[in-house]
């Protein structure tokens, strides 16, 4: 992955987001505070934003660039731990020019940790741990094929784990207020995971 791929990976998101807005909103809404689908929209769009006023010379750095916006310009829970998540992949990825498989997956499973350590979450507590940890340990288990063939495992684990918080109860977050109430609606946080990884599949797959 070289900094144009990763910049279109972020641009991709974006527009998944923008596509998807509203259903993240309405999932939200069940279960939240309605306000995911509009508050992921603005922060990625200030990402791209700053992606394009700013080049970033190395995929680290994008992804740096793109979590830092993110918690910015990203209201409620979204923004700090998509943020961290970010953040803690860019850096995982350090300066280099051209990631390998291998490194992209070692910047994902840095930011599984940093959103876990952030939003104590753990799969089964419906949130979007539930899509990424199973798309980490996908990517990561299919990485010796190369990234296209890692990022469409991991995509699909990814919408597999987001369809699978659907019969969950929440244990974290505001939809662990509701209690039995939160059981039988998607967790949003995974639904736009989903997304991100869907995002990587396709620009992947494209280069």
């Amino acid at each position: 992955m070289n900094v144009d791929t990763c910049r279109a990976w972020m641009l991709r998101f974006s527009e998944l987001i923008d596509a998807e807005a509203d259903r993240l909103t309405a999932l939200d809404a069940a279960i939240g505070d309605g306000d995911h689908g509009v508050n992921m929209r603005r922060g990625m769009r200030a990402a791209v934003a700053a992606l394009g006023e700013s080049p970033p010379e190395t995929p680290g750095r994008v992804l740096v660039a793109t979590g830092r916006a993110l918690v910015a310009k990203t209201g409620g829970a979204a923004g700090p731990l998509y943020g961290t998540g970010f953040r803690r992949a860019g850096k995982a990825l350090t300066d280099t020019e051209a990631a390998s498989a291998a490194e992209v997956g070692a910047a994902l499973v840095a930011m599984l940790a940093g959103i876990q350590e952030l939003g104590q979450a753990v799969e089964g507590d419906k949130t979007m741990v539930d899509a990424l940890a199973p798309a980490v340990s996908a990517f990561e288990a299919s990485a010796g094929d190369g990234l296209s063939a890692a990022a469409q495992a991991a995509a699909k684990a990814a919408a597999d784990g987001a369809v699978a918080t659907v019969p969950l109860q929440a244990r974290k977050g505001r939809a662990s207020y509701l209690g039995e109430r939160s059981i039988g609606h998607e967790d949003p946080g995974a639904a736009s995971t989903a997304l991100l990884l869907r995002a990587l599949a396709e620009v992947t797959a494209e280069s």
